[in-house]
């Protein structure tokens, strides 16, 4: 029980730093959300994974990203930063190798407003 207890303060401080970071705190200078949002439909990101305002198509097969922005990880593999995530949407198998997603056709200045959508998805 004691042990236990001197482990707390450790463990709240490894939890608090897997905490995403506040609203805001993803800085995608230059990027546009809501040509992020066309991107992802022009793309047909939709067919893989699900968003909370796009109604058709509703993918099961990638995860659901409703709540990205509190994410902590992209793919469960690299930390959720602007630069691995614009990277990630663009051609996910260079930044996470064997991952299921495959590169898009969508250039870097696409891939940052896709980035910057993500971000407002499920921002607290």
């Amino acid at each position: 029980m004691i042990a236990a207890a001197r482990a707390m303060p450790a463990t709240l401080l490894l939890l608090a730093a897997c905490k995403p970071p506040p609203e805001g705190r993803h800085p995608m200078a230059g990027a546009d959300a809501a040509a992020g949002r066309a991107v992802v439909e022009r793309v047909g990101c939709g067919s893989c994974h699900a968003f909370p305002d796009i109604a058709w198509p509703r993918g099961a097969v990638g995860p659901d990203l409703s709540r990205f922005a509190s994410q902590t990880m992209i793919a469960g593999r690299v930390p959720n930063r602007p630069d691995l995530l614009a990277a990630f949407v663009r051609n996910a198998p260079a930044v996470v190798p064997g991952s299921a997603m495959p590169a898009m056709p969508i250039d870097e200045a696409e891939a940052r407003d896709v980035a910057a959508y993500l971000y407002t998805l499920g921002a607290e």
